[in-house]
């Protein structure tokens, strides 16, 4: 042995041919920066394989622990410096592995072992190791910086050891032991869903010790799911008592409230909702005017005047970001007192305002706006269905008298009908997108379990109040950026190269072209109108659906790629949107001549917290639907339902229910008795030995084959095809005319099939 190793002596009581310590390894590449492993062994003067073999495997092992980076190939390595340490999310796979969720960069890939010290949703600091044969960076956590929460939802369990709280995914790699005299003292028996709080949180050794604070009752399987994601995804249900206070403190609005906002209480505003709509935050009226022009007036709820910059109800507002809506039930930014009482434009109160006051030519064009704060009195609260019903036929019974028998009222929602088939066409012009998709409600039973799955339609009466929305929205984007205010814009960029190439190779199914790179709306729009009559029309705007990116708040606009908008923001939504809610403080202080308010946070701050928010609350909503889902399929195991195939992967075909809209996997092993291989271009799974095909669009059988409610995954098992989409039928067909050309060919040659003989 040549090299002088302090931890010589260590080395050859373990090992009887015994090579550099780590801590020798680790100076050496220190003084020379970056080696390889040839280069390394040299240095130490090692020639034997043995030793040569060995030094490899403890750089391996220094590198999946950290304490070297491994890069290149051949492998170069070099110390890990605090330059080499990220900051991100640990976000959990139901199979026990992670990520460490980056914004800048790759994800890095944990292994069960890493994820043995964490929960979902923790904040760490980790170092990129190597790269696994995937292509994925594996990571290693250096520190846990930030728990994302201490307090936990699960199943008391028991085994030889003694108890622990079983937790349900995304956390379910990660028991909770608890005491047993903490079991006793609350009597509970195991498989009792209770609440815990962490004593000692887990390290690469040990579990995590809890407390059990709460037995919960297991009664309505809907309400514990929805109780144990709030927790999961650390969304605030309980409101301040400071904001309580303050929110509870005020009083229906008085003369001295009304004082330098426009009277409107003798126009006929309406709001229109849906059925089971509980806050009203906009009211619209429309009149022609001279020449065939048009005014219109989306007056929205005052919440500024109510949640005032800095209090306790705007910090508890800004924590939220958003409502969060789940079957049933919602978590409000704002108090109910608030958001169903003092902020919600019911019918036959007066309730203060601010006003998009917008002016349209006739032809479709906005030709100037102002908007001001006001009072406003509601005359009538008025719902898609009802109103639809009187577009189909003005004399249907069903049509509630505060619209037919009111002649003002009805005079504005003729006018707001007529100013909508205008809108709708400039709609068209700018090649906004309007994607054949279908949005799903839950109905419940008695007992709290899923009685049916229904599809929400929308009628004109729902796309009229949009457009307007969508007026306001942009008028307020206008205004701001005219006068620099300081606030969120709503950005929809561009879809990436990356899945413009994706789209462009789809596109060839159907004869359309699309851009390799930067296209445009109409590009999409091109494809969305030539497959919107189509049975397989939800599959195909399904994918063009994830080729778009996501929209963020930023206070820089960008404008919206999909609603083909150069600037656009969001104005109509301050009772359940925080950014709404900042923009209507800036344009108040701007047309009222009041100081624009000082905000304890800054503007890129609020961006991320209100985007972060906003997925936040669609990632909770989405898991308990699917969980809702889950369990409802666990009483259909063994059944047969007729489904759809809306996407397609390497690894099989996802299919929707055709009567539940539920989604579930038929694994590429079910799909049948050949041997598929996986067509990204054309997104299908193609039969090479009997010539099955599988695509987006075709119509199936299949059976309920199990649920995992830990995966949140449903599991078919394929019985017949039924239907071939058009395009699949397309495809099949002109493969059996290729193939009868290629045999025809080869008997008329005298080769081919006589060619063995």
């Amino acid at each position: 042995m040549s090299w002088n190793d302090p931890n010589a002596s260590s080395e050859a009581q373990k090992y009887d041919n015994p090579i550099p310590s780590r801590e020798l390894i680790l100076s050496t590449i220190s003084e020379k920066g970056e080696v390889t492993h040839q280069q390394l062994a040299k240095a130490f003067d090692i020639d034997d394989p043995d030793q040569f073999d060995a030094l490899g495997n403890r750089l391996k092992a220094m590198a999946r622990d950290g304490q070297v980076n491994r890069e290149g190939r051949p492998y170069r390595y070099r110390t890990v410096t605090t330059q080499d340490v990220v900051s991100g999310t640990v976000s959990a796979h139901p199979k026990g592995f992670g990520f460490v969720v980056l914004e800048d960069m790759p994800d890095l890939f944990l292994h069960e072992k890493q994820m043995r010290w964490v929960f979902n949703g923790d904040t760490v600091d980790a170092i990129g190791t190597s790269t696994d044969n995937r292509g994925r960076t594996e990571g290693r956590i250096v520190d846990v910086t930030a728990r994302r929460q201490n307090h936990f939802i699960g199943t008391l369990a028991k085994d030889d050891e003694g108890y622990s709280v079983e937790l349900s995914s995304p956390n379910n790699h990660q028991p909770i032991t608890v005491a047993d005299d903490n079991v006793q003292a609350l009597d509970i028996k195991p498989g009792a869903p209770v609440k815990v709080d962490i004593i000692d949180w887990p390290n690469q050794h040990e579990f995590a010790t809890g407390k059990i604070t709460e037995v919960l009752s297991d009664d309505n399987d809907r309400e514990l799911i929805i109780e144990t994601t709030l927790l999961n995804y650390d969304i605030p249900s309980e409101f301040s008592a400071a904001a309580l206070k303050q929110a509870n403190s005020y009083q229906e609005p008085t003369e001295k409230d009304f004082k330098g906002r426009k009277d409107l209480r003798d126009l006929p505003l309406v709001t229109i909702d849906g059925e089971d709509a509980r806050d009203f935050d906009d009211a619209v009226f429309a009149e022609k005017r001279s020449g065939g022009n048009y005014r219109v007036l989306v007056a929205i709820a005052d919440v500024s005047h109510y949640v005032t910059p800095n209090s306790a109800l705007d910090k508890d507002a800004y924590e939220r970001g958003t409502s969060v809506y789940f079957p049933h039930r919602v978590i409000p930014m704002l108090p109910e007192v608030l958001s169903n009482g003092l902020c919600s434009l019911n019918p036959d109160v007066d309730r203060l305002c601010m006003v998009a006051d917008i002016k349209i030519s006739r032809a479709g064009n906005v030709t100037g706006y102002e908007f001001y704060p006001g009072v406003m009195h509601s005359q009538a609260r008025l719902t898609y269905n009802q109103v639809n019903d009187y577009f189909a036929n003005p004399k249907d019974n069903s049509v509630p008298k505060s619209l037919t028998g009111n002649k003002d009222v009805k005079k504005s929602v003729d006018t707001l009908h007529q100013l909508y088939e205008l809108l709708i066409k400039k709609r068209e012009q700018r090649h906004a997108m309007e994607f054949e998709t279908v949005e799903t409600y839950i109905k419940f039973n008695e007992k709290g379990g899923i009685a049916a799955i229904m599809p929400r339609t929308r009628g004109d009466a729902h796309k009229l109040i949009e457009e307007c929305m969508l007026l306001a929205n942009t008028c307020a984007a206008n205004f701001a950026l005219k006068n620099e205010l300081p606030v969120l814009y709503r950005n929809h960029d561009k879809p990436d190269n990356e899945k413009s190439m994706r789209i462009h190779e789809y596109a060839k199914n159907f004869g359309l072209p699309f851009p390799e790179e930067s296209p445009t709306q109409a590009d999409y729009q091109r494809i969305i109108e030539a497959t919107k009559e189509r049975p397989d029309a939800i599959s195909i705007h399904s994918m063009l659906l994830r080729s778009m990116m996501q929209a963020n708040y930023s206070p820089d606009n960008i404008g919206h790629f999909g609603l083909a908008y150069d600037e656009y923001s969001h104005f109509t939504s301050p009772i359940r949107r925080y950014p709404d809610l900042m923009l209507h403080r800036a344009i108040k202080a701007k047309v009222t001549g009041s100081k624009q308010p000082v905000m304890d946070f800054s503007l890129d701050g609020a961006g991320t917290q209100t985007s972060d928010t906003e997925r936040r609350a669609e990632k909770a909503s989405r898991f308990v639907e699917s969980w809702l889902k889950c369990h409802y399929m666990k009483d259909h195991v063994g059944e047969d339902f007729e489904g759809v195939v809306t996407s397609v992967t390497n690894f099989g075909l996802f299919v929707t229910l055709t009567d539940l809209y539920i989604d579930g996997l038929v694994h590429i092993s079910n799909v049948g008795d050949d041997f598929f291989v996986y067509d990204e271009q054309q997104q299908q799974l193609i039969g090479k030995d009997k010539g099955g095909l599988f695509g987006l669009g075709d119509l199936v059988k299949v059976k309920v084959a199990g649920v995992n409610m830990d995966l949140l995954q449903i599991d078919f098992d394929l019985i017949e095809k039924l239907k071939s989409s058009a395009m699949n039928q397309s495809k099949k067909g002109q493969a059996k005319k290729d193939s009868s050309k290629k045999s025809s060919r080869n008997n008329g040659n005298g080769k081919g099939n006589n060619k063995k003989s």
